[in-house]
């Protein structure tokens, strides 16, 4: 069962963010709310019209765009109608929306989509431009309730801004599934989904984190309290079976002395045995029912609280140049990909974010400074040992391994097989996960076991790089990633639209190719 008896209401005008782990079920609630879902039991009521973006749109591969979106009876009824052929059917069709075109020509111009047609079949289009059309989509419908789940998943950094303008200023109805903290700061109300329910908090994101902070000192608190009871019930018990043992041996020797009979004795025993099992019966249901309440706080503590991150030093000193890149350029096409050949010098300490639309040559830069691709013009000088490119897929991690194997495969030779296992511990990973196959993980359990992986190493790389490092992930993994990071002492290059996730990290400087 994903969730039960749950109860979700959403007043006009709401600008409600819906968020939880994965797996908690917010996508499949933002399906059953759209109508595309029939739930098992319950009821759905929307008193207005509904607008729903997917966060996936592979289904939508065969489909021209105006298919897609709906609205392909419409204008073939108006193309119909405009060239004469003034049907019934078609008029119904069209539903006296005339200016349908237009419409869509203003929502394509507003998402910079121009250079499509809304006949272009939906597989041509890139992450991004899948997900604008379906944005176009609600200047189009013109709908009171807007659905979104992750819609900023494949967004650049404009068409970000032009997603944070619209939700600022719309007075439609919003309900959004998402892990992009910008935007969860734009709305005004926080529904959590867990294990427990649902959980409104009447504030933006910033809100709900200080709310999350009170509640886990709170949990914190108690937990310290409860296993301080537990170790007190424990030595309590302890102290009373001595007591009650004492007691039944200093008996015991005044009965021998009065020369109790043998079969006096041996009922006496009984009874001494008794009464300790007694004692000891009830102080083992107290400490028993104080060890559920400690076990279950523990299991409330939240996973970051649990983790042990620690990275050896790459031994840089800081501010020693890494990186000079001279003059560099590259050509596709007989085309320069930059307009103005680049200059770069990277220090060793240095936490630097590469920004620019997609198809700007963010990824082409990285691998030009880690001396995988060679620049067609210009020259790049490097002083580092050891860079790691980490991508959004995880993709160092190798599916064909169990989860033991992968941490084991960054092992230089100076740990032991314990070592390795409490380090994977340290990182969530217990015993029934380290036969685990890789291929059986989700995104988050990859960023996990990558990061373990780092601290396997004799000596962390001077150079690390993120390349779109939160698209996969939920809040949870986004924080254990940001906290792992900020105890990575090396120099860091960051591809990312995530703009909070960059602030949390530090990083200060950028190279922008727009």
């Amino acid at each position: 069962m994903l969730f039960d008896n749950l109860d979700i209401t959403i007043n006009k005008y709401d600008k409600v963010a819906l968020i939880g782990n994965n797996g908690a079920g917010k996508s499949t609630l933002l399906k059953i709310a759209a109508g595309k879902l029939n739930p098992n039991g319950g009821q759905v009521k929307a008193g207005s019209t509904l607008y729903y973006v997917p966060q996936v749109f592979g289904q939508y591969n065969d489909h021209t765009i105006a298919e897609a979106l709906g609205i392909d009876q419409q204008l073939t009824a108006l193309n119909s109608i405009l060239n004469g052929d003034v049907t019934e059917e078609n008029m119904q069709l069209l539903n006296d929306d005339w200016a349908i075109e237009e419409r869509c020509a203003a929502a394509f111009t507003h998402w910079k989509l121009d250079e499509i047609d809304l006949n272009q079949k939906m597989d041509k289009l890139s992450g991004g431009q899948k997900t604008k059309v379906f944005l176009a989509g609600i200047i189009i419908h013109q709908p009171d309730i807007v659905l979104l789940d992750e819609p900023t998943n494949h967004l650049d950094t404009d068409s970000r801004e032009l997603l944070y303008q619209y939700i600022h200023q719309t007075q439609h109805t919003l309900l959004i599934v998402s892990h992009d903290r910008m935007l969860l700061n734009i709305l005004n109300k926080v529904y959590e989904i867990d294990q427990r329910g649902l959980t409104v908090y009447g504030g933006n994101y910033d809100f709900y984190l200080e709310q999350k902070a009170i509640e886990n000192d709170a949990l914190d608190q108690n937990l310290k309290n409860r296993e301080k009871a537990l170790r007190k019930a424990k030595e309590v018990e302890r102290e009373s079976i001595e007591r009650q043992q004492k007691l039944d041996a200093r008996g015991k020797k005044k009965q021998e002395k009065a020369g109790v009979p043998t079969i006096m004795m041996k009922t006496l025993k009984n009874k001494a045995e008794s009464s300790t099992a007694r004692v000891k019966g009830v102080h083992q249901e107290k400490i028993s029912t104080i060890a559920r309440q400690v076990t279950g706080l523990r299991a409330a503590v939240p996973d970051i609280a649990k983790m042990k991150m620690n990275f050896n030093s790459s031994m840089l000193h800081k501010g020693k140049v890494l990186i000079s890149a001279t003059g560099i350029n590259i050509n596709y096409d007989d085309e320069w990909l930059w307009r103005q050949p680049m200059d770069i010098k990277l220090f060793s300490g240095d936490r630097i974010a590469i920004k620019g639309s997609n198809g700007s040559g963010k990824t082409t830069l990285v691998k030009i400074l880690l001396g995988q691709l060679k620049p067609q013009q210009g020259d790049v000088q490097t002083t580092y040992k050891g860079a790691l490119y980490i991508d959004q897929d995880y993709s160092l991690i190798d599916d064909d391994l169990t989860v033991y194997q992968q941490a084991q495969r960054f092992n230089s030779g100076v740990l032991q097989e314990h070592d390795i296992k409490i380090r994977l511990n340290g990182f969530l990973f217990g015993r029934d996960d380290w036969d685990k196959p890789c291929s059986a993980l989700s995104g988050g359990e990859k960023m996990r076991l990558m990061l373990c992986s780092l601290t396997a190493v004799d000596k962390a790389p001077d150079i690390v790089v993120l390349d779109e490092p939160t698209n996969n992930l939920d809040i949870k993994n986004i924080e254990i990633l940001t906290a792992a990071i900020n105890n990575y002492p090396g120099t860091l290059i960051v591809i990312s639209h995530d703009e909070y996730f960059m602030k949390q990290i530090g990083v200060e400087q950028a190279i922008d190719l727009r």
